[in-house]
């Protein structure tokens, strides 16, 4: 099926509207706290401020006032978008559903006496917690980088500033410059794909750098669109894009932030900007919750609770959930089976069977888009997968260019859906 606004819109149901939005918070009704406002909290907390119907308090803690999406913000890497067009308010979610829009950090939670902690001090009880934190990186993935050098070497893996860096140092390259990256293992938070970042930074530099090489190293022997990008790269940036995998060394990698070298198995490269994304893991909140295993928070697939605690809920990029990959679709899906379910927890009202799906787009050059997708279903041991599609090389160009088109009318649905 080709999305659009309109028919993402119509999957979720139709938007509510009228709802108050009441300063203090009434007495008596069951309180669900949402750490994290992206795909999947502002989703999470919408449906369930919408479908409530003020039978639940909702409170969503976000520290930042505006959201910029992860999701097409390569797309302003290559000049496609403007800043602007992937930044976000919470003024509806909190206008027009009634939910309570904090914005601090949430820097603890008692599970024994059901709070979190606040950075600008006090703590917020709750009935039922939604964690949506996104990710957070592994400590000494890159050797020589951490997050004090994210200024010379931008990871721009948290949409916002860190894209802005990164989008000044490519204009700024000199001639015949080099652009590297340090792609992540696998898992990683997709969108901003590495790929379809590498294709941005190509387009850009095709037409103000024609000169200028990218390298990038990577740990993994392939990666998700593999062909798909390679035949791109081949067609539109012929020359301009080295990929190393791992079996060329691409996974002994070292990076000097302060002397701009890169280190790939044992040859150091000089390079005009470097663009560092390590390995992640959940958003520390969830760490802190004592809801981790490892890296991930594992959860149940029906309603992603979690597996350390039943009220306690892990969406998105943070949950170790099975076959779905780490996407802003997969935790706005994600979100929406969870909303149900405490809703249904909470009030009684009916729990539908949990259903997943998730598609993500690529734009590789001027109207050349790429997708991959599948339908997932609950099953006692993870989110698994039922079936799926992929682009497929050798498109033409009218195939592209809908695909992309297509995109555009995802982002205008999923934002609506998250932000109303």
């Amino acid at each position: 099926m080709t999305l659009n606004r309109r028919t993402f819109l119509g999957t979720a149901g139709v938007l509510a509207a009228g709802l108050s939005a009441p300063m203090v918070l009434a007495q008596g009704k069951p309180r669900v706290v949402v750490v994290g406002g992206g795909a999947g909290g502002a989703t999470a907390a919408r449906y369930i401020a919408k479908d409530s119907k003020g039978e639940v308090n909702v409170i969503l803690i976000e520290p930042s006032r505006t959201y910029y999406t992860c999701f097409f913000s390569n797309l302003y890497l290559g000049g496609f978008q403007e800043l602007s067009d992937i930044a976000h308010s919470y003024g509806k979610l909190a206008a027009d559903y009634g939910i309570n829009v904090v914005h601090d950090w949430a820097i603890g939670v008692d599970r024994d006496a059901k709070t979190v902690s606040l950075a600008g001090g006090g703590s917020i009880s709750y009935d039922k917690l939604i964690l949506s934190p996104g990710i957070d990186f592994v400590d000494g993935a890159v050797e020589g980088w951490d997050v004090s050098a994210q200024n010379k070497m931008p990871h721009a893996y948290k949409a916002g500033s860190q894209t802005e860096l990164l989008k000044a140092q490519i204009m700024a390259m000199p001639e015949g410059g080099t652009f590297a990256m340090v792609a992540p293992p696998n898992p990683y938070r997709c969108p901003p794909g590495p790929y379809e970042r590498v294709s941005m930074v190509a387009h850009v530099l095709k037409g103000s750098n024609p000169s200028a090489k990218i390298i990038i190293a990577d740990p993994k022997p392939k990666f998700s669109k593999m062909a798909l990008f390679q035949e791109g790269w081949a067609n539109s940036y012929e020359g301009m894009v080295d990929w190393i995998g791992e079996d060329f060394g691409g996974g002994n990698v070292s990076v000097n932030p302060e002397g701009m070298t890169v280190t790939i198995d044992g040859e150091e490269t000089k390079v005009d900007v470097c663009n560092v994304i390590p390995a992640m893991k959940a958003g520390r909140i969830a760490e802190m919750a004592g809801v981790t295993a490892g890296d991930w928070a594992p959860v149940n697939a029906t309603d992603m609770s979690s597996k350390a605690d039943p009220d306690i809920y892990v969406l998105g990029d943070a949950s170790q959930q099975g076959d779905m990959p780490k996407s802003g679709f997969s935790a706005n899906s994600q979100a929406k089976v969870c909303a149900n379910a405490v809703r249904g927890a909470l009030t009684g009202s009916k729990v539908f069977p949990a259903k997943f799906s998730n598609t993500c787009w690529s734009l590789i050059s001027t109207d050349d888009g790429v997708k991959v997708g599948a339908t997932y279903e609950a099953t006692p041991e993870k989110i698994a997968k039922v079936d799926g599609f992929i682009s497929q090389t050798g498109e033409s160009a009218d195939l592209r260019k809908a695909t992309y088109e297509e995109s555009l009318g995802w982002y205008a649905g999923i934002t609506s859906d998250m932000f109303g």
